[in-house]
């Protein structure tokens, strides 16, 4: 690089020295081919000395700016990596956590929903069995009430008409002929019913 500077200077020295001699009789004291050599020897010592201080000096600083600059851009790009390969992965365990928490609701709610159907189920059989126990025992009754509603319905018609007539005719009637006129007239009725 040295080299490089000190050609450019000489080529550089040799244009002014050809525009010099064209000049001479100008009254530049630059232009002036006896100063020459001077100015010569203070531009290569004042260029040295420049290109000393900023080739030791100045441009080891601004290079290791560079370099700490790139390297700091560089590990903020792996901390950022990191992060963003962090930030994934706390979203996939987020998503496995709501996934998991779905999974688990629909679990519960398909539970509940069975304790409701079973308990349901056991509800309607006890309702159906009671009304079932309930149907029974008034068929029971009723039953119960047809064995014994002949004979009080026979009672009834015997003490009605024993007081119909009574009240007819003047007298007083047996209850043993009329019970067995009702009786054979029951018996007739039973007998057209069931279709003998």
């Amino acid at each position: 690089m040295l080299i490089k500077i000190v050609f450019q200077i000489f080529t550089f020295s040799f244009v002014l020295i050809n525009v010099a001699q064209s000049a001479e009789s100008g009254g530049m004291p630059q232009l002036n081919p006896e100063f020459w050599i001077s100015q010569i020897l203070w531009l290569i010592f004042t260029f040295g000395i420049l290109y000393l201080v900023l080739s030791k000096l100045i441009l080891p600083k601004i290079s290791d700016n560079l370099e700490s600059r790139k390297s700091q851009i560089l590990e903020n790009i792996e901390t950022a990596e990191k992060q963003r390969a962090e930030s994934e992965k706390k979203i996939r365990e987020f998503e496995k956590i709501i996934l998991d928490s779905k999974i688990e609701a629909k679990n519960y709610l398909n539970q509940a929903r069975q304790k409701v159907l079973d308990n349901i189920s056991k509800k309607t059989i006890s309702l159906q069995k009671d009304i079932d126990d309930e149907i029974i025992a008034t068929d029971e009754e009723i039953n119960k009430l047809k064995s014994t509603s002949g004979d009080k319905i026979t009672t009834i018609a015997i003490e009605t008409s024993s007081d119909l007539i009574k009240q007819l005719i003047g007298e007083k009637v047996n209850n043993s002929s009329i019970s067995a006129i009702v009786k054979d007239l029951s018996k007739k009725n039973k007998e057209t019913q069931h279709g003998f």
